[in-house]
């Protein structure tokens, strides 16, 4: 059978190389929100096991979404990964809100987390041209714990019970709740003047020993601590609303968003997934079970379906 050949018309080369052109270019600028092939997102984190466990979970959830990532985690500090993403060392990390408001932008403390992540979304992009990602359903606030059973005894559930019956506790926490704002001194401004049986300021890794040993009534905690669901204690409610929220969102440079676009989607949905119930289990795989935080986020994301095993 004689084939037929049909000649193209003289401008259809032409328009076929503009539309491969285009399309190249698309696809590497990453427009349309999918991954950039070319490009590697820099990860870091702060220094303790919580950002550990986040840390990789962001790194894991935009390599399941096709990107290059380069781990840079256990920076340090709130002021070294806030230097880090301002000198462009690092392209995003997790943050809370409470922290943002308070160290790095220094506000006075709020009370509404929706108003705390507006404040903070807006100022960062305003001052260091930084982008809020969707916060994370879990806050890590400050909060004060008692054993379930001394809790019962003595009738305290939130912290004005406590106050009522401070002469008789004893509280343990890391030296400096003694001194700052956001510990003793701002609890007395809001709840009114009291006086406790003792404070005993204690490394933080001994604070829920000291606590199972009797040796505190109550210990300053942080909201999603892995010690709390395994040793079943008692969170006070902060009924007075005292201590500021700490929701986790993904802190991004702009210029790396707007090279990247896909990034927003693939970390905001972590969002929802992340409670205060699953972030306390997290927590507690890596600190009390020692196992490593990336084989304890892989595990989880396998889990929700956001990466495949």
């Amino acid at each position: 059978m004689r084939r037929t050949y049909r000649r193209r018309s003289p401008i259809a080369a032409p328009f076929c190389i503009v539309a491969v052109l285009l399309a190249l270019v698309v696809s590497g600028c990453g427009v349309l929100g999918e991954a950039n092939p070319t490009a590697t997102i820099r990860v870091g984190s702060k220094d303790f096991t919580e950002q550990f466990i986040l840390g990789h979970m962001y790194a894991l959830t935009l390599e399941g979404a096709g990107f290059r990532v380069e781990r840079r985690l256990n920076l340090g500090g709130t002021p070294v990964a806030q230097a880090a993403l301002e000198a462009g060392e690092i392209d995003l990390y997790p943050e809370y809100t409470g922290t943002a408001l308070l160290t790095v932008l220094g506000r006075e403390p709020l009370s509404d987390p929706q108003e705390v992540y507006d404040i903070v979304q807006q100022e960062y992009l305003e001052q260091y041209n930084l982008v809020w990602l969707e916060q994370a359903e879990f806050n890590n606030t400050q909060a004060l714990a008692m054993t379930r059973q001394r809790s019962t005894e003595l009738g305290i559930t939130t912290i004005s019970d406590m106050v009522a019956n401070a002469d008789q506790l004893v509280l343990a926490g890391p030296p400096e709740f003694e001194e700052r704002e956001d510990g003793l001194p701002g609890l007395r401004e809001a709840y009114g003047a009291f006086e406790l049986e003792a404070y005993r300021a204690i490394d933080p890794g001994l604070r829920y020993q000291a606590l199972l040993d009797g040796e505190a009534d109550v210990v300053v905690a942080f909201g999603t601590d892995g010690e709390i669901g395994a040793f079943d204690l008692v969170l006070l409610e902060d009924d007075l609303a005292f201590f500021p929220p700490y929701h986790v969102a993904p802190v991004v440079r702009q210029e790396a968003l707007d090279a990247n676009p896909g990034i927003a989607d693939a970390l905001n949905a972590l969002a929802p997934l992340l409670t205060d119930d699953v972030m306390r289990q997290l927590n507690y795989e890596v600190s009390n079970n020692q196992r490593e935080p990336e084989d304890v986020a892989r595990e989880f994301l396998v889990q929700e379906g956001i990466i495949e095993e």
